[in-house]
Formats: C-alpha cells, structure tokens, sequence
C-alpha cells in the first residue's frame, strides 16, 4: 500500500475564525470540506509544500516561521495510506481567494464538524478547538 505524504494549514483569521475549502467536482472526494493544503512533492519539506500550496490555491504568501505545527493525521484509505500534518498559521501576505475554483468558509473551530469532512481531516477538528 502506498504511503501519501500531504500538507494542511489551519488558516485563522483575526476573529479566530478557521478556513475551510471545499474539495471542486471533478476530484476524488468532492464536495467534502477540508484544510487548504496538498501533496508534498518530491525534494519538498512540509512547509516549503504549504507554502507553494497557499500560493496557488489561495493567492497567499507566508513564512516559513509563521507554520507552527499542531498535530497530524495518518489514515488508511482503502487503496492508499494517508500522513498529514497541520500547521496553524496567522499572518500573511495579500487577500485569500479560491484560485482553483473552490468554495471558502470561514468557520469556528466548534462549528467543523458541521462541515462534511474526508475521515483523514475529523481527527484534526479537536486540537483546534482545544486551540480556539
């Protein structure tokens, strides 16, 4: 079984607000909300993946010093084995908005799990509200 090595950020907002994003028709697992994020390329640290993730999904810029880890997720999906860390981060650079066609929202972290979620993203709900 293959292992899948994926990125998610916890972006918060001033109100303490998290993003969510929701998965566009067309990918596996649409219409499912989640963390902004993706896969970590070959060569890639998990920052430097979230860092081009945000870029492109979000049309954001950040530091590396401004990730600051918070937990991780590793689920088995039935062809693959997913490993996830999350990273919060609070400040950066220019306005967020849905390059790749997604839906945003921004949610209390109590009012996650109202949000259809893929399995690997649920675990990751209870860190931030204990967070927030």
């Amino acid at each position: 079984m293959d292992i899948v090595f994926v990125v998610a950020c916890a972006l918060i907002d001033a109100d303490g607000r998290v993003l969510i994003t929701q998965r566009p028709e067309g990918k596996p697992m649409a219409g499912l909300w989640e963390f902004p994020g993706g896969k970590i390329e070959a060569g890639e640290t998990p920052e430097g993946a979230l860092l081009r993730e945000l870029s492109e999904e979000l049309g954001i810029d950040t530091e590396s010093a401004c990730l600051a880890p918070l937990t991780f997720a590793s689920h088995r999906y039935d062809d693959f084995h997913l490993v996830m860390p999350l990273f919060v981060c609070r400040k950066w650079r220019g306005t967020v908005r849905p390059l790749e066609g997604q839906a945003l929202k921004w949610v209390a972290a109590r009012k996650l799990r109202d949000y259809p979620m893929p399995a690997a993203d649920m675990p990751l709900i209870a860190p931030l509200i204990e967070l927030l």
